[in-house]
């Protein structure tokens, strides 16, 4: 038995060690490989020429937002050099609008072609920024044509602006109108014996209904109802505007279609067609056949054109730092859940923030600052952290400008409210002045599996927040009087901030939220309009007649790239076909609220967040 044993593990010594040569060899072919491409990226020359009657075929990607999250430079490298396409799950709203521009300008281009079938969640304000361009872009002359074999209503919305809309005869135009769903867990948490302690201030604050209640309550429809009849206002009036249809056909389509669907025989193209959605029904092989009559033939796509993401390469690109040595007014983007420390692309972290205005109140050459807010909120202290940091960007006699993007609510507007100008879309929610705290404990569930916390301490308090042990009402009464202090404390700032009196902002406040309309109506914002106005405030508010704009940005670490490596593969595996995608998108928006929950890291548990989704 002993000789057995002994040659058993030296057959593992051994074979661990062949497994690890093994590794060795293959890691080191990598490592060569990847020399060798970085090596031919570096010493190969790009063709950058475009040739003369191209359409850019303008290809949005995913959600169009502000500020990415990281990109993976080694993937997109490889991609690029040996001609795999992979789509990045989000397109920058600058990128297009700076396309779009030069695109104008240039005589090589004679026609936008709006590539949509891979478009994903974007808001109302940033497709008609996208519009806008668009509608510039048609004064040269030039056509925009979109042709697609779905069209959801986002993508539908960004076509409405293009001179000719196609659809695939055997398509759909999807307009439902516009909803505010999400999930409710309380049933759930019960089953789970998970208790859940929940303090809150504001009758309107919903943001932590889905773990008190199985489902909306009355005073959340009601605020609800409002701004997104309002929004949806807005939605059709771009439509009819533009496609020169009534006001009663987008609301015949959107509620009564099963009646509409049996005059046209089941034909959801044809009804689209016959409601004067689009202009044609045309198979990709017409398609084709009618953008080759307008660009030329071409072995690649069958019409002459040049892709987004390469157009990108060869053009000037707006905001960046071009060595310029005038006054500069520097934009800031503030993204995604307000988190307390370092955070990446697409999150505000308090750390990260601070340095960046802290960098930018010390760069003598930007005379002003935009703060581009598209947030619900989170942690309170780290949305009270940055707002001290705009205090003393204020304080050094720079001006700072709030450009809100479609939402900048809570917590987003609690660093808003103190700046010099704030600036919204008609359609931007902002508000939802309250604040709540969450906290769960286990007590019961793991009592459920036969698992116990005890002990003994020297006080009241002594267990803290320890999730084992049931919350005690000395803790649970000084966590509510801290919500109340919270929220008394936001009042104040907005008060104080946007020279509303405390009276008549407590009326307007307690969790509400407001369409970027209504909000100027209640003085919560200054201005509407887009972030270049608000830029050109900025730069008038600092008396500078001659400057440029630029991003100011931090650099991402390593982990963040690794990190991020890691999430576009999640989102690859989930996006190998359009259901798959679109119900990976609805689970994203389904599960927002509980995700933030999970993920937001305020030291005293304590939230200025508006965790509402519409679509």
């Amino acid at each position: 038995m002993k000789d057995l044993i002994s040659s058993v593990f030296t057959i593992l010594k051994y074979g661990g060690k062949a497994v690890t040569i093994f590794r060795n060899i293959i890691f080191n072919i990598i490592f060569l490989f990847i020399i060798v491409v970085v090596g031919l990226a570096f010493f190969s020359k790009e063709d950058t020429s475009i040739g003369s009657n191209n359409a850019l075929l303008l290809t949005i990607s995913g959600n169009i937002v502000d500020e990415k999250q990281i990109i993976d430079p080694l993937s997109e490298l490889f991609n690029d050099l040996l001609g795999f396409s992979q789509l990045p799950e989000e397109t920058l709203l600058q990128d297009i609008l700076d396309a779009i521009h030069a695109a104008e300008e240039d005589e090589r281009i004679n026609s936008i072609v709006l590539d949509l079938s891979d478009m994903g969640v974007s808001s109302i304000s940033q497709i008609r920024d996208v519009g806008k361009a668009l509608i510039n872009f048609k004064t040269s002359g030039k056509p925009v044509i979109a042709a697609e074999d779905f069209y959801t209503q986002d993508k539908y919305l960004l076509a409405s602006y293009a001179d000719r809309v196609f659809l695939n005869p055997i398509g759909l135009v999807d307009l439902h109108g516009l909803g505010a769903y999400q999930l409710y867990f309380k049933d759930a948490l019960q089953k789970l014996k998970i208790n859940y302690h929940v303090f809150r201030v504001g009758t309107y604050k919903s943001a932590v209904e889905p773990i008190t209640r199985n489902s909306m309550s009355d005073e959340a429809k009601r605020q609800n109802s409002v701004w997104l009849n309002n929004l949806w206002q807005e939605f059709r009036k771009d439509i009819t505007s533009r496609r020169d249809i009534s006001y009663d056909t987008i609301e015949l389509y959107t509620n009564q279609v099963s009646s509409l669907l049996k005059q046209s025989d089941g034909d959801t193209a044809r009804l689209a067609f016959q409601a004067n959605l689009v202009d044609e029904l045309m198979t990709r092989q017409e398609l084709r056949s009618y953008l080759a009559d307008i660009t030329g033939p071409s072995a690649e796509k069958g019409f002459r054109h040049v892709a987004f993401k390469e157009y990108l390469k060869k053009i000037p690109r707006s905001y960046g730092n071009d060595g310029s040595t005038i006054d500069s007014v520097g934009i800031i983007v503030a993204q995604g859940n307000i988190l307390t420390g370092e955070q990446p692309p697409g999150t505000i972290g308090s750390e990260s923030l601070v340095n960046l205005l802290y960098n930018a109140r010390n760069d003598d050459s930007i005379k002003a600052i935009v703060l581009r807010i598209n947030s619900g909120g989170g942690s309170v202290i780290a949305s009270e952290i940055i707002r001290h940091e705009l205090l003393e960007l204020k304080k050094s006699g720079k001006p700072y400008v709030v450009s809100m993007g479609g939402m900048a609510a809570s917590g987003g507007y609690w660093i808003a409210a103190d700046a010099d100008e704030i600036w919204a879309y008609p359609t931007t929610l902002t508000g939802s002045i309250g604040i709540f705290g969450a906290i769960p404990t286990f007590e019961d569930s793991l009592a459920g599996l036969g698992i116990y916390s005890d002990g003994i301490g020297t006080s009241k308090l002594s267990s803290g927040l320890n999730l084992t042990q049931p919350l005690s009402q000395e803790l649970q009464d000084a966590v509510q009087l801290t919500i109340e202090h919270g929220y008394r404390r936001f009042l104040e700032i907005v008060s104080s901030g946007r020279n509303i009196e405390r009276d008549k902002l407590d009326l307007i406040a307690q969790g509400r939220v407001f369409d970027g309309a209504t909000a100027k109506k209640l003085g919560l914002v200054d201005k509407l309009g887009s972030l270049d106005e608000a830029i050109r405030s900025a730069a008038s508010l600092a008396n500078l007649e001659k400057y440029s704009t630029r991003y100011i940005k931090g650099r991402p670490s390593i982990s963040e790239i690794l990190l991020q490596q890691l999430h576009v593969k999640i989102l690859a595996f989930f996006s190998n076909g359009k259901t798959s995608a679109r119900i990976f998108e609805k689970l994203q928006l389904y599960s927002k609220a509980s995700r933030d929950l999970l993920l937001f890291n305020d030291p005293k548990g304590i939230y200025a967040h508006c965790m509402i989704n519409y679509y």
